[in-house]
């Protein structure tokens, strides 16, 4: 396990599970839903975890590239996709670390879960009041390769937990958990105690900002799509910043061009890089 300690801000890494981030505090006060290392089991109950080398779904599990049906291992109990990738559910190696700052690397090899070989790092640089996170994968296959990324936080839902931020776009879910159409959307600026989400905005711009009675939260990236997930049975709501639409290396094969999908392909040896950073702030 990983501590860093900056000012009021406190975070908790746990490199084997997933390189996920167990919990972000503020003077005590959880930002992000959070479980000390030593209680955690899996990446799927901590504060947040990387999505790499894709984020959200692949529909059943099957990846169709290059006229080539590649099944995919289904990775979260009975649903029927994979999801957020593998790097979630991989020990990730330590490079660096120090009071404020960590480094973490993950090498994957072809397999039933990715059929594409690639590397990949995050770094978490704590300051006063700021979590600075990066995160990158190179493909190291031969041949081009889909490719994604991203980051799914869960901030602590309290009683008057508001959610704002301004997009262009959402693409709407079906029962199975996959986009159907994008629709013209400005984004959201809602109560979030019996808010029901769970879409891909696109054209995200600007911070979000999450506000309730004990803090208020800014969540700021590189990226400029945005999974958005919530209801009114969860005490949290998830702000996942994301390069790629769910499902979007599937999409392709049905024709949808990449470039509006934010699907990177990848050559031999080229990488994707992004960035988000988490501020936080007492209001009381």
């Amino acid at each position: 396990m990983i501590s860093l300690e900056a000012g009021a801000l406190r975070c908790e890494i746990e490199p084997r599970l997933g390189g996920c981030i167990c919990g972000l505090w503020l003077d005590g006060e959880p930002v992000l839903r959070s479980t000390p290392a030593s209680q955690l089991s899996s990446a799927r109950a901590a504060g947040s975890y990387p999505l790499v080398p894709f984020s959200n779904r692949v529909g059943g599990a099957t990846l169709q590239w290059e006229g080539t049906q590649h099944p995919l291992v289904r990775n979260n109990g009975e649903e029927p996709h994979a999801i957020h990738g593998v790097g979630w559910q991989r020990p990730w190696e330590i490079l660096e670390s120090d009071a404020t700052f960590a480094m973490l690397a993950y090498e994957h090899r072809a397999d039933a879960s990715w059929p594409f070989a690639f590397d990949s790092s995050q770094t978490f640089k704590l300051g006063d009041g700021v979590l600075d996170l990066t995160l990158s994968v190179t493909n190291q296959s031969g041949r081009p390769a889909p490719a994604g990324l991203g980051w799914h936080p869960f901030f602590t839902k309290r009683t008057r937990s508001h959610i704002a931020f301004q997009a262009t776009g959402r693409w709407d879910m079906g029962e199975d958990k996959l986009p159907t159409q994008r629709r013209a959307s400005k984004g959201l600026d809602t109560d979030c105690a019996f808010l029901d989400v769970d879409h891909c905005f696109d054209g995200w711009s600007g911070p979000v900002v999450l506000r309730d009675e004990a803090m208020e939260v800014r969540i700021e990236s590189t990226l400029s799509r945005l999974v958005v997930f919530t209801n009114d049975t969860r005490d949290f709501v998830a702000v996942e910043p994301v390069s790629h639409v769910n499902n979007a290396m599937n999409l392709v094969h049905e024709g949808v061009p990449a470039e509006s999908l934010g699907l990177s392909i990848l050559e031999p040896g080229e990488s994707l890089s992004a960035r988000m950073s988490i501020s936080a702030r007492r209001l009381r």
